[in-house]
């Protein structure tokens, strides 16, 4: 049998993308109420529920793991189990072994940190957005520049003398002249 399985991300939060995908595809369609790496329970369940032969089908491989361990945990119980993993964006099927280089692999591999890596930024992103922070690098207050580049364009000071005085980089400096 084949099972699908989401959870929700920054990208699609309904899992309706998702659906989309899977339901065709799969008798039974587990679906995360939350996107957080802890308290997985429809995925506990559907492990569970795995007899040999089955296969959990997923959007991307991002979605079934949150880190390179934790993939490495799940396909190894599959494999104890005789069930196979297939993404569909990533292509992966652990049924048709034989078909997959140790280049591709890993190609698939680094795909997989980048996604990590994108999803908890857009996470962190948001919830500073939520609770008012402001993101990026923090601006330099109009006084100080205005200082530093009077004291520049007075000739009297070295950019060392501007960046003590005012806290101003050379950078920066500069990239406030030219505008």
């Amino acid at each position: 049998m084949k099972y699908g399985y989401m959870r929700p991300t920054i990208a699609d939060t309904s899992c309706d993308q998702q659906l989309k995908m899977l339901e065709p595809i799969c008798g039974q369609v587990y679906i995360e109420e939350h996107d957080s790496a802890k308290d997985r329970t429809e995925l506990l369940a559907l492990l569970q529920n795995l007899s040999e032969g089955d296969k959990i089908v997923v959007g991307q491989l991002f979605t079934i793991a949150d880190s390179s361990r934790h993939l490495m945990e799940l396909l190894e119980l599959l494999d104890r189990k005789g069930a196979y993993l297939q993404t569909l964006k990533e292509e992966i099927d652990t049924e048709r072994k034989r078909e997959y280089s140790l280049s591709k692999m890993l190609n698939h591999l680094v795909e997989f940190q980048n996604e990590i890596i994108r999803e908890r930024t857009k996470k962190g992103m948001e919830y500073a957005r939520k609770h008012g922070k402001a993101s990026g690098r923090p601006r330099k207050a109009d006084e100080n520049v205005k200082k530093a580049i009077e004291m520049y364009q007075s000739k009297k000071y070295t950019l060392k003398d501007i960046k003590e005085e005012t806290g101003i980089s050379k950078s920066t400096l500069y990239r406030y002249l030219e505008n």
